[in-house]
This record gives structure tokens, C-alpha cells and sequence, in this order.
């Protein structure tokens, strides 16, 4: 597996990897989830050009999962990241993670942050457990991070309980060499 950033020509493979990631969310009664159609092509090409979307690639340079990211209140924000289920459970999603949080600490930044659901276990547990995020009280909650849930809100995400959550990255590599 390798990552590098994506190519405008992949585009419609990531909402393909998305749509397929989506469906899992059907087998937890989350239809409205599953049903949810990916950003556009426009809005993903918006990612892609700004250097802000990274694929995983097999050894034929095919991708089998992205992340795209925004800058929000300082802090690298991953906005979407999915796993087509064929290359699920074998740590793609979160060595995607870990390129961020490096990328993200060689640029000074102090850390990744995400909204996800709380009670999907391959959401808010996996990050915690497995990717070194903690779930941010209301207080630590950032006018970017409430921006974000605030428009969650407004496409019904919030049906399910939701939560924000941080990952410090420290120094990065030129810093600490």
C-alpha cells in the first residue's frame, strides 16, 4: 500500500469507494447514512486541486481508499475518510491517519480533529482506540468544530449522537531530528 495525493481523473472512484463504504451503515438500521450520496465531482476536484485529498493505492496504483481534509481553527480536520469494504480491517484507514498527523506535524500544526458517530463502532470507538483521537467536551469545542456540527444538524446527522474529537500530532519529523 502506498498514499499519495489524488488525481482529478480518480475522482469518481472515490464517491465509488464512498458509496460502497456507506452501505455497512444499512446492516446498523442507519439507511438514511447508507443513501447519502459522496461530494460531487466539483466539490472533490475543489479538494484535489488544493492538495487536500489523499488516496491509498494497491500495487496497480488503484485506490482503495481517500481522505480529504479542511483546515478548521488551526488544526488539520479530516472531513471524509472511507475504506472500500475490500480493503477494510487491514489498517488502510488508519495508515491514511498516521500520513495526515505526519503531514500535519512537519507543518507545525498541533492536530487532527473529526465529527463522527458515537455509537458505530467502526466510527468514534475505532478512532479512540485504534487512531489516538479523544472525543472533546462542549467546552473544547472550537467555532470552527460548532460550525461543522451545525451544518451536520442541518443534513440530519444529529438523529444519531455525534461527537467531535482530537488527535495532538507533536512535533513532526524535522523537528525532532
Amino acid at each position: 500500500m502506498r498514499i499519495r495525493t489524488s488525481t482529478s481523473e480518480e475522482l469518481p472512484v472515490l464517491q465509488d469507494i464512498e458509496r460502497a463504504a456507506g452501505l455497512c451503515f444499512r446492516d446498523i438500521g442507519m439507511d438514511e447514512v447508507a443513501d447519502d450520496e459522496p461530494l460531487s465531482l466539483e466539490e472533490l476536484s475543489r479538494y484535489q486541486r488544493a492538495g487536500r485529498a489523499w488516496v491509498a493505492v494497491d500495487d496497480a496504483d488503484r485506490a482503495m481508499a481517500y481522505l480529504i481534509t479542511d483546515p478548521v481553527d488551526g488544526n488539520v480536520h479530516i472531513e471524509q475518510i472511507s475504506v472500500h469494504p475490500d480493503s477494510a480491517r487491514r489498517g488502510v484507514g488508519r495508515a491514511l491517519i498516521d500520513h495526515i498527523a505526519v503531514r500535519a506535524a512537519d507543518d507545525g500544526v498541533p492536530a487532527l480533529t473529526l465529527t463522527t458517530f458515537v455509537d458505530v463502532a467502526w466510527n468514534a470507538p475505532y478512532y479512540a482506540a485504534r487512531c489516538g483521537f479523544r472525543a472533546l467536551t462542549e467546552a473544547e469545542l472550537t467555532p470552527g468544530l460548532l460550525e461543522i456540527r451545525r451544518c451536520e444538524a442541518g443534513h440530519g446527522l444529529d438523529r444519531w449522537p455525534r461527537v467531535c474529537m482530537r488527535r495532538d500530532v507533536g512535533l513532526g519529523r524535522a523537528a525532532t531530528g
